[in-house]
């Protein structure tokens, strides 16, 4: 570990660290604009000199040099200050200083360093260049006047996200970034370009000219577009949300968050529930809340113990909770959350969890995909994939062939092999040393026996390391599993059941037809499918406009808070089903939300306190025989819940990057 001086303080650091970190390290402040921790060194801006003895008389890239024993590092010289400022003059000479209407004001790299590093005034008196707009899809805006050239975007796409479809071209003082054939980029993380660059080049298109950042109220959420659980921050002005952005957190998102994470919000201002509705006469019409409450009454006085409650995909866990509450306040254990009619054995939760945790996947070395479509159900545990194969991880998969950003080894669309893998990858397991295989939803059905004993013939679970995951695609999955909120059979056993008063809580994918001869009561925020199928519709609050825990696919259990309040007579889903519940003469046993949390954590003690929570590896004994081919069950990324449906941004996303539809661009 090499030991080093920085501005006379003595400091340590690990071997292969740079300079920067180094400084860093010392508590020094080193400006950067190229530079970034999660992507390779390019060394091209040059605003991170410093003075290094012994070495060359001149200021050096501390980004790109290595820290060694004995150096002598000065990052307060007057020859460093010369250089930084000589550096910014030179970054401002072709800048077109647009900052009043520029999107990156008040959140930009470069103002910040040009106040704090760069000279008073500038000695440039030529014109100005100028480049063209360039297209990037309907999620990134470009003003490429703006370009420093710093190039973090094209080592993302490259690096991170694995679609090289941005570059540069031309040379020297001609050079500019585009996009391929100056066509939309095809990434589902593309918008994380916007936060990489440094200055207003790439910003937001669906959120221009929409706010400034301190007239921003920031509240720290999680997301609930797909089962990682996101760490995201939202931004609201008054009662509406205006983008929303992701936090850091190592465990799970690093500082990533895909395009539907980022840009679903304009759909909460659309399509929304804000009045009671009751079918009279096979229309929907409006009611009071105490009229939709009477309507329920009615229907609970003739239901008897027929009662059964379906939870959709967006749902916190109080929700849940509280719902099951209900339900077996009826002598009813009709639950179910697995909508779209998936059935699988949920007696271990450990066998339905992803046991590696997100950050584990990295450190996998061989590593089997069996019916996932990785890029598109979870992206932020592609990128660990990716990580991991530049570690050396060879990956294999069972599905249908699609492209995954990296280079897979297909194994054939067969569920069949989990019995007998081919030879190639069963050599590959067998000298594993971190062995780990990843079941999708569309596997689970077929292949999950099959798989639990895959996982005992590869000795998938060894001491310190459990290569055994289901990759689940829900934001509630995981709560509703430890809630018990599953029925043997799935939605089947229900239907079977045939209820004569169902709930359905923001459930939207549920086959309503099977439900025809019970009232049906949809508790949900946004007009969608279930809403159309409902007798009764009950307005409730999205994620955003309440608080709620959630916990991930890796059994992470993470709090969200409440950023907004939610529109019109709608109302926070528990309080609905608490006051119902008094209505229909089954009240239930908390006023208040503290009250609430405390009774679900009195009953899963896990859901308690935030973190990754414990489950036992204590696989059930299912038929090990795997067969059937795999379809996997997202068919368009951007539209896969009712929030997504309604945003203009997403279906424009869907039409343009999934379906090939053309959109002509305004003459400016």
């Amino acid at each position: 570990m090499p030991k080093l001086t920085v501005d006379g303080i003595e400091v340590e650091v690990p071997a292969g660290a740079t300079v920067l970190q180094a400084c860093e390290a010392a508590g020094k402040e080193i400006p950067r604009f190229c530079y970034h921790e999660r992507l390779s060194i390019a060394g091209n801006c040059r605003m991170c000199l410093v003075e290094v003895k012994p070495g060359p008389p001149k200021p050096q890239a501390s980004c790109a040099l290595p820290a060694a024993d004995n150096q002598d590092v000065r990052t307060d010289s007057a020859m460093v200050k010369a250089a930084r400022e000589g550096v910014m003059e030179f970054l401002l000479i072709n800048h077109p200083l647009d900052c009043p209407i520029c999107d990156q004001g008040g959140e930009c790299d470069l103002q910040d360093q040009s106040v704090a590093y760069g000279r008073g005034h500038s000695r440039y008196t030529e014109n100005k260049r100028a480049v063209t707009e360039k297209y990037m899809g309907p999620i990134v805006k470009t003003v490429m006047t703006r370009c420093i050239q710093c190039t973090r975007c094209v080592r993302f796409a490259e690096e991170v996200a694995g679609v090289e479809e941005i570059g540069a071209i031309y040379r020297g003082e001609n050079m500019q970034i585009t996009s391929y054939l100056e066509q939309a980029v095809t990434s589902e993380l593309s918008g994380n370009v916007v936060d990489l660059c440094p200055v207003g080049a790439l910003t937001s298109k669906p959120y221009a000219f929409e706010a400034r950042p301190w007239e921003l109220r920031k509240t720290l959420a999680i997301d609930v577009m797909d089962a990682v659980g996101t760490n995201i921050r939202i931004d609201s002005r008054g009662r509406g949300v205006l983008r929303v952005l992701p936090r850091i957190n190592e465990d799970v998102n690093e500082e990533w968050a895909h395009d539907k994470t980022r840009h679903h919000v304009d759909g909460l201002s659309f399509r929304r529930l804000d009045k009671p509705y009751v079918r009279k006469d096979g229309k929907l019409v409006e009611a009071t809340w105490d009229e939709a409450f009477a309507a329920i009454a009615v229907a609970a006085k003739g239901a008897g113990d027929k009662v059964a409650a379906i939870h959709g995909d967006l749902l916190d866990c109080e929700t849940i909770f509280a719902a099951k509450k209900l339900v077996q306040s009826f002598g009813s254990t009709m639950l179910e959350g697995r909508q779209t009619g998936m059935a699988y054995d949920t007696s271990s939760l450990a066998a339905v969890n992803f046991n590696t945790t997100i950050a584990g996947v990295e450190t996998a070395d061989v590593i089997l995909l069996v019916g996932t479509n990785l890029r598109w159900e979870a992206p932020l545990v592609n990128t660990r994939v990716r990580k991991a194969i530049k570690r050396g991880a060879k990956v294999f998969a069972i599905g249908p062939e699609t492209d995954l950003t990296y280079k897979t080894t297909w194994l054939g669309n067969d569920l069949g092999l989990l019995g007998k893998l081919p030879q190639a990858a069963a050599d590959a397991f067998k000298d594993a040393k971190r062995p780990m295989v990843i079941v999708g939803g569309a596997a689970l059905k077929n292949g999950h026996g099959a798989a639990l004993a895959l996982a005992k013939q590869l000795d998938l679970v060894r001491e310190g390391w459990n290569g055994f995951n289901v990759l689940h695609m829900a934001a509630s999955r995981m709560g509703g599993l430890m809630l018990g909120f599953a029925s043997k059979g799935g939605i089947a056993d229900i239907v079977a059941a045939q209820p004569k008063l169902t709930f359905f809580l923001g459930a939207d994918e549920v086959d309503f037809s099977a439900f025809a001869n019970s009232f049906n009561v949809y508790i949900g925020h946004h007009g969608d499918k279930g809403a159309h199928a409902a007798d009764v519709i009950l307005p409730g609050a999205s994620y955003a406009e309440k608080h709620g825990t959630y916990v991930n696919l890796e059994g992470r259990v993470q709090r969200s808070e409440k950023a907004v309040s939610a529109p019109g007579d709608a109302r926070e889903d528990w309080t609905i089903l608490r006051a119902l519940s008094e209505v229909m003469g089954k009240t239930l046993p908390f006023d208040s939300f503290g009250e609430l949390r405390a009774a679900m954590a009195a009953e899963v003690s896990a859901l308690g306190s935030e973190g990754l929570a414990s489950f036992d590896w204590n696989p059930p004994a299912l038929d090990a025989k795997g067969e059937g081919e795999v379809a996997y069950p997202i068919a368009d990324f951007y539209l896969t819940n009712a929030i997504c449906r309604a945003s203009p941004t997403m279906q424009r996303c869907s039409a343009e990057l999934i379906h090939g539809q053309d959109f002509a661009e305004a003459a400016e």
